[in-house]
């Protein structure tokens, strides 16, 4: 079965059009890749991946208003050299080379009470205390440390967090970052900032973005960007995976709160009920500053300041969104609505 060559083909084809007049070209490109798994149909049978590139196609002509009938480039030929070598350590450009798309991703954030908001786009609001899972896979664990946020409260924020980055064959040393409050680091408890002496120890880095408030962690070769924030006494985490990388786990790995939200037992309506340390109209009109849209963002942060008396809770609600606008491909997806 050659459908990674067709895929290849067809990325080398379409990776430099942009521009108004990409659409002739990128047609021919589309029959040329049609073209290309018709003949290799036979020994593609059972193929996924050839399955998987015969409906992309399908779905490509349609969104683009693709001729079946047209020109077709003439096909390359069969040397290996004419192409660069896949790199496994870049997953992006791994992923367009297996499947001839980008790749698609997931985006999960912990932050505030703690909030936490599913790869899933369920939200849910917890009141964790000690130590909780946020990741659990093959590639990553994060764990969150949480606190009450006030003496007597049931609402807990987050006070640590402990970041692995799994040993990858000849891509990175594993590498563990911590941070806690007042103390985000911009390098790995070992003092680096990279993945290491391995080939593609390049594309793990981690980068200050606001000295003692802001840290990114790109990890190129599994396709995810990782940031946290401090606001107030609080940290959140944020993150955006490759759908493949949050779905990398065994059942064994059930309890990751990014992955099935907070346990039953453990969430929290977001309406205070009695009296709270702020109130509720007072913190609405706060909340409302920092963030216009009546969401859940806005929810939480209202839920924050009354529960804690706390107005840096608007900061991390505001951060949190931030992430996610950054973070989420489908823009119509950022506000939720309960």
């Amino acid at each position: 079965c050659k459908i990674l060559r067709c895929n290849s083909d067809y990325v080398a084809a379409t990776l430099h059009l942009r521009g108004p007049d990409r659409g002739a070209a990128f047609c021919t490109a589309l029959r040329s890749y049609a073209l290309c798994t018709r003949r290799t149909a036979r020994t593609c049978r059972g193929d996924l991946a050839f399955h998987s590139a015969v409906h992309g196609i399908e779905d490509l002509m349609i969104q683009h208003n693709c001729s079946r009938e047209g020109p077709t480039a003439p096909p390359r030929p069969p040397v290996a050299e004419r192409f660069e070598p896949l790199d496994a350590c870049d997953y992006e450009r791994s992923f367009a080379h297996r499947h001839g798309r980008p790749p698609p991703f997931r985006h999960c954030a912990a932050f505030g009470d703690p909030h936490i908001r599913t790869f899933h786009h369920d939200f849910h609001t917890c009141r964790v205390e000690g130590s909780w899972p946020l990741l659990d896979n093959e590639y990553l664990f994060v764990q969150a440390t949480s606190w009450p946020v006030a003496k007597g409260s049931n609402a807990t924020v987050t006070s640590k967090l402990t970041i692995i980055f799994k040993n990858m064959k000849e891509c990175i040393d594993q590498k563990v970052y911590q941070a806690e409050l007042d103390n985000l680091p911009a390098a790995f408890q070992d003092g680096s900032t990279d993945g290491g002496a391995r080939p593609g120890g390049a594309t793990l880095t981690i980068k200050e973005l606001e000295p003692g408030r802001r840290v990114e962690i790109r990890a190129g070769y599994i396709g995810t960007t990782i940031a946290v924030r401090q606001a107030g006494r609080q940290l959140s985490f944020s993150i955006r995976a490759a759908e493949e990388v949050a779905r990398a786990f065994t059942e064994e790995q059930d309890l990751q709160l990014c992955v099935g939200g907070c346990p039953r037992g453990q969430r929290m309506s977001r309406s205070p009920r009695g009296r709270g340390r702020v109130p509720a109209e007072t913190a609405r009109a706060l909340c409302r500053e920092a963030l216009p849209v009546e969401d859940v963002y806005f929810q939480s942060c209202v839920f924050d300041v009354v529960t804690s008396g706390d107005t840096s809770f608007a900061a991390v609600a505001r951060g949190a969104l931030e992430d996610a606008r950054l973070f989420l491909a489908d823009g119509e997806k950022l506000h939720i609505f309960q």
